[in-house]
């Protein structure tokens, strides 16, 4: 899910970052602008089952919320035998799951998002053509969270094209689900293509929801 260079470089300038994110984004990302009883925060991403066209919904207790980039802090495909050797500890000090790991478009093996999504309001958007509000509901009695997009926004119109992401699992319960078996060649993945799948794998394709503001009373 990592930036572009350009967009990454401003991002790094605090406020003015959030304009490459597309006009949009940009503007509703100035704290003047944020819709009441929201604040601001430094862009989390949200991992999303959901489909384009779809507006609301259940099932927001399986998505997952990165808290930062997690693209900095992935390991390249060329250096997972370094993260074997060290018994799946990586340079930025989260560990490596065998059975359960996240890749993301430029061939980045990714610490995994937090699960599930914690219920709340957050000003989402994909950088391009809409930015709006997502309201996440707690867990019902079967366990299920609902969420809806306001004013008819689609997820679709909320995804950030560009940054794409996939959860690899075993395809059998004794089964191998390795990063030494993806294809290099693969990547990076164009922006809106499906992740590269990798033999002895399970893959789930993920949308990514830029979050620039929070409700007061959400987690940030």
């Amino acid at each position: 899910m990592t930036m572009d260079r350009i967009t990454r470089r401003k991002a790094l300038m605090g406020g003015a970052g959030l304009a490459a994110l597309g006009a949009l984004g940009a503007r509703a990302a100035r704290a003047d602008d944020m819709p009441p009883g929201f604040r601001r925060v430094a862009t989390q991403y949200i991992a999303s089952l959901a489909g384009d066209n779809e507006a609301s919904g259940g099932g927001a207790q399986t998505w997952g919320l990165w808290r930062q980039d997690p693209g900095p802090r992935g390991v390249w495909l060329r250096l997972f035998p370094a993260v074997q050797a060290a018994g799946g500890l990586t340079l930025a000090g989260w560990r490596f799951e065998a059975k359960d790991w996240w890749m993301e478009e430029h061939g980045l093996i990714m610490e995994s998002p937090e699960f599930p999504l914690p219920p709340g309001r957050y000003l989402v958007t994909g950088g391009r053509e809409a930015t709006t509000v997502l309201t996440v509901a707690p867990p019902d009695a079967n366990g299920d969270q609902h969420w809806d997009l306001a004013n008819g926004v689609t997820i679709g119109e909320v995804t950030h094209l560009a940054c794409r992401s996939a959860r690899y699992t075993p395809e059998t319960a004794d089964g191998t689900c390795s990063p030494a078996q993806a294809n290099k060649a693969a990547f990076p993945v164009m922006p809106g293509g499906t992740m590269p799948s990798v033999p002895g794998c399970t893959k789930r394709d993920y949308a990514v929801l830029f979050v620039i503001g929070v409700e007061d009373s959400a987690a940030s």
